[in-house]
């Protein structure tokens, strides 16, 4: 089967942390932002689990350029938002030192079904992720390429690494956002499944067992979108600049597009051991591209560089089909060359030993590129 261009759509939300312009610490002022945003914005800009946090979403975009445009536009109105509050806005998976005892959950019956049902869990859920959705109508198909895009989340998570630092310490990990999320019972890397009416019986069970109320609350890596006809994949952490959300983004539609001509070609799925794609994934929280990353296809450790070669390889066709292999390949070879978000927050904390100076770069990064007004 041919895909015209236009089947895979992609929308993109982002996660972000309202910040104190003296302390640095985050801010519960989610209600005062959202006040200066939503007149302009209305429901593209939402509140979240913290009152020290926002989410924007963009439109349903058809191009890479319609992403970067929409992520321009809407950081840069909620950075002015923050600004007009008294605050700034920050785009990493977890702020270096606030705490979560200090934060505010915010009042709604989501959020406080959540505390009652998962506890300590839900307290601890500071993180900040990056959610990409990429339109596929046929839900049969999206089984199957969840199936078969397994291999290279790991790759994904590594080059979009933005959390080193925890509660004040550094973690020793470049994506700590990826370990504190991995402990939900309904979160980590989907098996797989023989097909659409096989995932539908898993969520009947969970369901009918009390595991979860509906699909929505199945939080994997990658998973088929309970109000939207798309696959949504949820491994990164927020990006810390916008060209690296569009690299994200442009990544995963490559990786759909890829998938699905492969699935609805038969070609063969890889037989990899669900330990090595958790392995994988793992290594890339760990060490994001700064050591070895594990080749999934290989189950062998190598140098990350050479595995982000071995994963554009694979979708370079349908990159080029939407005209995007030029930028794609280049961003990812510039996050490789100057370090990812986790990389430059340390170089930020090695200059002068100060968390603060992590919390300033953030604010400077975050802003790149944004359409301040």
């Amino acid at each position: 089967m041919s895909f015209s261009p236009e089947t895979f759509t992609i929308g993109v939300e982002e996660e972000y942390q309202i910040i104190h312009p003296q302390t640095r610490q985050l801010r519960s002022r989610a209600k005062a932002v959202l006040a200066k945003a939503q007149p302009t914005l209305g429901d593209q800009v939402t509140q979240e689990m913290y009152l020290s946090q926002i989410e924007i979403g963009t439109s349903i975009c058809q191009t890479l350029q319609q992403v970067r445009l929409e992520l321009q536009v809407l950081r840069g109105q909620v950075i002015a938002a923050a600004q007009k509050s008294d605050t700034r806005l920050v785009a990493a998976g977890t702020h270096p030192f606030s705490h979560w005892q200090d934060q505010h959950l915010t009042p709604t019956e989501r959020y406080r079904g959540l505390e009652t049902d998962f506890q300590q869990l839900t307290r601890e859920q500071l993180i900040f992720g990056c959610h990409i959705h990429v339109g596929i109508p046929d839900q049969e198909l999206a089984i199957q390429v969840m199936n078969r895009a397994r291999p290279w989340l790991g790759a994904l998570l590594a080059l979009a690494s933005n959390s080193p630092y925890w509660l004040g310490s550094d973690t020793g990990y470049a994506s700590f956002r990826t370990e504190i999320w991995g402990r939900w019972p309904t979160a980590g890397i989907p098996q797989l499944f023989d097909s659409r009416a096989d995932y539908d019986h898993l969520i009947q069970d969970l369901t009918a067992m009390g595991s979860i109320d509906d699909a929505s609350k199945i939080y994997w890596d990658v998973r088929p979108s309970s109000h939207f006809d798309t696959l949504e994949f949820r491994v990164t952490d927020v990006c810390l600049t916008i060209d690296e959300a569009v690299l994200v983004a442009g990544l995963v539609r490559a990786l759909v597009r890829t998938c699905a001509l492969e699935a609805e070609t038969n070609g063969p799925l890889p037989a990899i051991r669900p330990e090595i794609v958790q392995a994988a994934k793992w290594q890339a929280a760990r060490f994001g591209l700064t050591q070895t990353l594990i080749d999934p296809l290989a189950s062998r450790a190598v140098a990350a560089p050479s595995v982000i070669q071995q994963f554009l390889a694979y979708v370079r066709s349908s990159l080029e089909v939407y005209d995007d292999w030029d930028e794609v390949s280049g961003l990812a070879n510039q996050v490789i060359q100057k370090g990812t978000g986790s990389a430059r927050q340390r170089a930020a904390y090695q200059r002068a030993g100060k968390l603060e100076d992590v919390v300033d770069l953030l604010i400077r990064e975050t802003a790149i590129g944004a359409l301040i007004k």
